[in-house]
């Protein structure tokens, strides 16, 4: 398979070093908005080269994978499947914009090029998406975050609001997924890919929280249904080298791309 990779930031470079041993992957084509980025990348694995545009990499690619950003994601992935590429979207929050959710699963369904959407910092999406084939009565995520993972969100900023010097956990924010991708951009791709498994973005309930004494970003799913109850809790580790990235999320997009490569499947 030949990859494409879209972004050379955390994500990007767990990719390509998690990737050296593992044969299928016979060419890797890479494309940041920073040219440097995407060379310091190439030099990390003789399969991999810089190219200079979006088209250059779809053209040179079997699988795209986005790893940059919602703006990015809004570019890559729709001319990925337009293309007859298989993409893998890491900026699940962009699904929020209806008309490109929308664009994406129509691009999808034409095919042969298939939507790949990860777990990323959470467990259990393929139960929920199960599950919402029976038909979901709700579904409620509970995010709680050291307040300094918080700080700065447009939500925050827009109110005046700090979280120096919290404390005791206090709960931010509660509204719906939409609501929540918009304010919170930087930190809830899991309330996007828990609403795209279930129920859709206007009626999943997110709750955020942010706790001083919290080492870990944890996510709480919550769903009830025609199935019975289904409850999952992921406590996540930041990525070594970045803390605004959860480790977990970059070893979902890993184990994104070997399953393509491989040709296999887990979930339902």
């Amino acid at each position: 398979m030949r990859l494409g990779l879209v972004g050379c930031g955390t994500i990007g470079r767990a990719l390509v070093e998690g990737l050296a041993s593992f044969a299928p992957v016979e060419a890797i084509a890479l494309f940041d908005r920073r040219p440097e980025a995407a060379s310091s990348l190439a030099s990390a694995d003789p399969r991999a080269r810089a190219v200079r545009s979006l088209e250059e990499l779809i053209a040179s690619s079997d699988f795209v994978v986005e790893a940059a950003s919602q703006e990015a994601a809004r570019e890559a992935v729709p001319a990925a499947l337009a293309a007859g590429r298989g993409a893998l979207l890491m900026s699940v929050g962009a699904l929020s914009d209806g008309p490109f959710l929308a664009r994406v699963l129509a691009a999808a369904e034409r095919g042969p090029g298939r939507l790949h959407i990860p777990s990323g910092a959470i467990g259990g999406l393929d139960a929920l998406a199960s599950a919402a084939r029976g038909g979901l009565e709700s579904v409620t995520l509970t995010t709680r975050k050291p307040p300094a993972a918080l700080e700065g969100a447009p939500y925050l900023v827009e109110r005046g609001r700090s979280l120096a010097g919290l404390a005791a956990e206090t709960v931010v924010f509660e509204g719906t997924a939409r609501e929540a991708v918009r304010a919170f951009p930087a930190n809830v791709n899991v309330a996007a890919a828990v609403s795209v498994a279930g129920i859709g973005f206007d009626r999943t309930v997110v709750r955020v929280i942010a706790d001083p004494r919290s080492e870990t970003n944890q996510h709480e799913v919550v769903a009830r249904g025609a199935f019975g109850e289904l409850r999952v809790e992921v406590s996540n580790l930041p990525f070594p080298s970045n803390a605004k990235t959860s480790y977990l999320a970059a070893l979902s997009a890993l184990a994104s791309v070997r399953q393509a490569a491989l040709g296999t499947h887990f979930g339902p």
